[in-house]
């Protein structure tokens, strides 16, 4: 074991504080003292912003484990905790919080002794790296240089070593084949393996989904599959099964498409009993594709390295630049980055390295051939299973036709959508309308380019452009008047303009008129509590009309010249000049792309300012919003404008991404609503084109009936915030940890763990929470599933999509009934569907998702405690039949939690889960 490193350490939890000198020995300390002590020489840290929360010192730094973790081995997971870096490392995880301080200093040596050995496998580029990041001066830069030699030959630069990605032959369309239900069986023996229980829901679940791949009867009429699938069935095998049939046999791409990262994981893993990771010809058989936002753009990463970046940001950047070289696929969102590293810098960097715009420039990039996006668009056009996520699958199918490359044969046709509870949120999402501040902004920024001192690699359309419009003089000149009237949108400091009441330009001045508005119409509320307001569009006074007129004319003149441009540009490509080479020619389809989907855009945007002060679309929803989030002093604006959501997604979902397709399947455990199929129906978007509908119902395998109960406690009255927070704790403390606790509103989450974080923590009962904690929620689950005491608060992100088996989830808590937020889109929805039944509807959704947390396994057990005695029996039906449901006080609450009571046996009164 190498030995320590002598250098103090530091840890602070909510129960305390701990110092280490550099020779030992550890004591407990004021925060007062450890900040002193980190401010007079560095100390040894684990998780940085963490620790500085903690001592209420934002400006904390040190030697930060976690970042040099990152640097040592790049692209490998470490849950980042104690416990956590521990088990990565091969120490002994630490038994109480005074032994933490020595493991940093074992846990530094470790690391340090790994740069020295000749073996370390990620040694390629560290030693250039590392002299970057010692004239950035990063703390660890000294410490580093006496363990890393220098390489007896030069090191390639990172945009040298990556691999190029290959061009490959079109696929040719799939065939028409039948898979028998006998060939789904088979398959499905062999990927659950020999000696696996034969489970007859799965089986009868994998011959329902062979249904969707059958020859479709007619044009725009798909096979289209509602299966509910309880937990426990093993969906995901069961429709890969008939999928991997019929990909081999049609050799054809299926798509499967999720809400969650979590779920894109589990799917990649479980793909690898029907597919290699490699085929013969070393392509990849399963490809996860992303949206671009999702993957490092190499060509920022290059410009920020270049000193695009300063500070703390430049530290960021080298050592995303060392995940780069050994990431599987460059997914910074989600995949092999580790997701704590961008939260230790506190801006948002690893944004800046993503296309969050869609800027790229495609083949005019110099890293173009070597890009991680084009890549995986590549990969996934000769894939068999395309894992994707459902924003991606609509955006796909809407956009088929416009992309460079190979986009134009992206457009799904077999398609899963598993969590297909989520596909009607995310229809809503893809299709709607926003003409807003933050929006307009970013269109002036893609068309002008950088303005002022305002530094980055962001070009605008004449420096993307310059050799079509020295080239083609009609061109040239509608990127000039392109140019010309995008003076027309905000500009940098439009919201404080409008706070003075000195809008510039005529979208200024719409969004201007449109805060006035919401401000004087608003009767929510919100505007005392520090959240966005909103008011509907109609009625509205004349100056927001006329407003609304000079914008829509002002958003004409950047769409006409635009659309000019498109025009130009496909005039030169089919009339190609000598010095067009087939990068140039893949630059300028990529211009095309980006300008077909921003001219759709602004049409939208003319469409939505067209029916203001007319009648109503029935179709539609319309609204002007003022988008807040609370502030110490008061709230915070960060957006104004008009929004437009359709009355019912489906149907254009319907249109863009069902009628094009030969089969589609929407699957979950929360499908129906209780026994009815109509709501499953109606949010498929089947009844609006014509389908061949297929259901199916797989009941769940596990005895929710002896394993679970739900229980609602009736004395916490409502808004007695005292009495909520120690109910969470006692419940916390009941259950050893273990809990989930979920909030319907931020402030009420960051007010009860502020009241019981510091109890909990002395008890040994580590809590973590979102909104609180500066960690991303995908390493708040890590940290929560790798430490069966700690506990998690969350809100709506951590509903579902969460797989916690096992003792580490043994009681969801939540602290009232889920009740929709009655909003103006809600409202209308409302009353288009049923009024309250609508809403019950939701309500049981979010429970059912909520509760199929707790039982993962079959050997899972658990409570389901609801804080809140206005629980109508008319939403147990939300919960599997059988489940005990028992309405109790607090106290009897705690002694069955305590006891791990539960189940059909228990000695109290009990409700039926159906409705009453």
């Amino acid at each position: 074991m190498p030995p320590p490193v002598a250098l103090p350490a530091l840890h602070a939890s909510h129960a305390g504080t701990w110092l280490r000198e550099a020779a030992g020995p550890t004591h407990g300390c004021s925060k007062g003292e450890a900040i002193t002590a980190a401010a007079d020489t560095p100390v040894l840290l684990l998780n940085a912003p963490l620790v500085a929360n903690r001592l209420g010192y934002p400006d904390l730094s040190g030697l930060d484990l976690l970042e040099l973790f990152a640097f040592v081995h790049p692209a490998r997971f470490c849950v980042p905790t104690p416990k956590g870096l521990a088990h990565a490392l091969g120490l002994a995880e630490p038994q109480a919080d005074d032994a933490i301080p020595a493991l940093l200093q074992q846990a530094a040596g470790v690391l340090l002794a790994t740069c020295a050995d000749p073996a370390w496998p990620e040694r390629e580029g560290a030693w250039s790296a590392l002299q970057s990041l010692v004239r950035l001066r990063w703390p660890w830069a000294q410490v580093l240089s006496p363990h890393i030699a220098r390489p007896q030959r030069a090191e390639k630069w990172l945009f040298s070593r990556l691999p190029e990605w290959e061009d490959a032959p079109e696929r040719p369309p799939p065939g028409q084949v039948l898979i028998e239900e006998a060939e789904i069986e088979g398959q499905l023996a062999h990927l659950t393996g020999t000696g696996a229980e034969r489970r007859e829901g799965q089986y009868l679940y994998a011959r329902e989904a062979g249904k969707v791949f059958a020859p479709r009867a007619g044009r725009g009429a798909p096979h289209v599959l509602l299966a509910q699938a309880g937990t426990g069935i093993g969906k995901t095998l069961g429709y890969l099964a008939p999928a991997s049939l019929w990909a081999a046999a049609a050799r054809g791409t299926v798509w499967v498409s999720t809400y969650t990262k979590n779920l894109q994981r589990q799917l990649r893993a479980e793909s690898r009993r029907a597919w290699p990771e490699r085929r013969a010809d070393d392509t990849q058989p399963v490809v996860v594709r992303k949206g671009r936002e999702n993957y490092l753009c190499l060509l920022n990463l290059e410009d920020a390295l270049q000193g695009g970046f300063g500070g703390r940001a430049a530290i960021l950047a080298h050592l995303v630049a060392r995940w780069a070289a050994y990431s599987r696929d460059g997914d910074m969102i989600g995949g092999d980055l580790p997701g704590w590293l961008g939260t230790l810098f506190r801006k948002r960097g690893i944004a800046a390295l993503t296309d969050q715009r869609g800027e790229c420039v495609y083949a005019g990039c110099p890293h173009y051939r070597k890009c991680f996006i084009e890549r995986a668009a590549r990969a996934s056009a000769q894939a068999d299973l395309v894992i994707a996520n459902h924003a991606l699958v609509m955006i796909n199918a809407a956009r088929a036709g416009f992309g460079p490359g190979r986009d134009q044969a992206q457009r799904p046709t077999r398609i899963v959508f598993d969590e297909g509870h989520h596909v009607f949120d995310a229809a809503d999402s893809t299709f709607a309308a926003a003409l807003t501040g933050q929006e307009t902004i970013e269109l002036r920024r893609w068309i002008v380019g950088p303005e002022r001192k305002n530094r980055g690699r962001r070009r605008g359309l004449a420096a993307r452009l310059a050799d079509v419009a020295s080239y083609d003089g009609a061109g040239g000149e509608a990127i000039a008047a392109a140019l010309e009237a995008a003076q027309a949108l905000p500009s940098d400091g439009w919201l404080q303009r409008l706070h003075d009441g000195e809008p510039y330009g005529p979208v200024e001045a719409l969004l201007a008129a449109v805060r006035a508005c919401v401000y004087a119409r608003d009767e929510s509320g919100g505007q005392e509590a520090g959240y966005g307001i909103e008011t509907e569009a109609a009625g509205l006074p004349g100056n927001v009309i006329e407003a609304a007129q000079s914008a829509q004319s002002a958003l004409a003149a950047i769409r006409r010249p635009l659309a000019k441009l498109g025009a130009r540009l496909e005039a030169v490509v089919e009339d190609a000049p000598d010095w067009l080479d087939g990068q140039g020619r893949a630059r300028i389809e990529g211009a095309r792309h980006s300008l077909a989907w921003r001219i759709d855009l602004i049409q939208a945007w003319e469409a939505l300012l067209d029916r203001l002060g007319g009648p109503g679309d029935p179709e539609f929803v319309d609204w002007l919003a003022v988008d807040r989030s609370p502030a110490d002093h008061g709230a915070r604006e960060f957006d104004v404008g008009i929004h437009r959501r359709w009355l019912d997604p489906m149907k254009p979902f319907a249109q863009v991404v069902l009628q094009p397709a030969h089969g589609v399947m929407l699957t979950s455990a929360t499908l129906r609503d209780g026994d009815d199929w109509e709501s499953a129906i109606a949010r498929s978007g089947a009844r609006h084109i014509e389908v061949e509908l297929h259901r199916a119902h797989a009941e769940s395998p596990f005895d929710y009936a002896s394993r679970a109960e739900v229980l609602i406690v009736t004395d916490i009255k409502r808004g007695d915030l005292p009495a909520l927070a120690g109910a969470y704790a006692r419940l916390i403390e009941a259950a050893g940890g273990g809990v989930l606790g979920l909030f319907t509103a931020v402030r009420r989450l960051r007010a009860v763990h502020g009241r019981i974080a510091d109890r909990l923590a002395r008890a040994g009962l580590p809590l973590y929470a979102q909104h609180v904690d500066p960690i991303d929620t995908g390493t708040l689950v890590d940290i929560f599933r790798d430490d069966p005491v700690a506990s998690l608060l969350g809100t709506d992100a951590l509903r579902d999509g969460v797989d916690v088996p096992g003792r580490s989830l043994r009681c969801v808590v939540m602290e009232q009934v889920p009740w929709p937020r009655p909003d103006i889109l809600h409202r209308a929805r409302r009353a288009a569907n049923g009024g309250s039944a609508y809403d019950d509807r939701i309500i049981r959704a979010r429970l059912a998702q909520a509760f199929g947390r707790l039982i993962r396994s079959k050997d899972d057990r658990g409570h389901f405690v609801v804080l809140s005695a206005a629980f109508p029996s008319r939403l147990l039906s939300a919960f599997p039949a059988g489940t005990p449901v028992i309405r109790l006080t607090l106290a009897e609450a705690l002694q069955r939690v305590a006891t791990g009571a539960s189940g059909a046996g228990a000695d109290s009164q009990t409700e039926d889960c159906q409705p009453s």
